[in-house]
């Protein structure tokens, strides 16, 4: 599943399963939960926070940052191998 980012406050679905730490997320990924992470408030922090779980199989994430998050998002799903990099440049040294 491709990660999802909503805002705070968005009416969860019941079928999304909160994880409070990466190793639950990535037990209940493996269960074949959809997992759902608040992120911390802060910038740097949530980034952070986003790829780790998006590593260990998070697909939900709730955060008040919504453009950051996604392109964090979106470069973690390509250094996993799960979908190619937007962009690709070779150069010479």
């Amino acid at each position: 599943m491709s990660p999802a980012v909503v805002p705070p406050g968005a009416p969860p679905d019941p079928s999304w399963t909160a994880a409070g730490s990466p190793a639950e997320a990535a037990a209940l990924a493996r269960a074949g939960a959809t997992v759902l992470v608040t992120l911390p408030a802060p910038l740097d922090a949530a980034l952070a926070a986003a790829a780790v779980y998006r590593w260990h199989g998070a697909s939900v994430f709730v955060t008040e940052h919504i453009e950051p998050v996604r392109q964090a998002l979106e470069m973690t799903e390509s250094l996993a191998g799960r979908r190619p990099p937007a962009l690709a440049r070779r150069a010479l040294a």
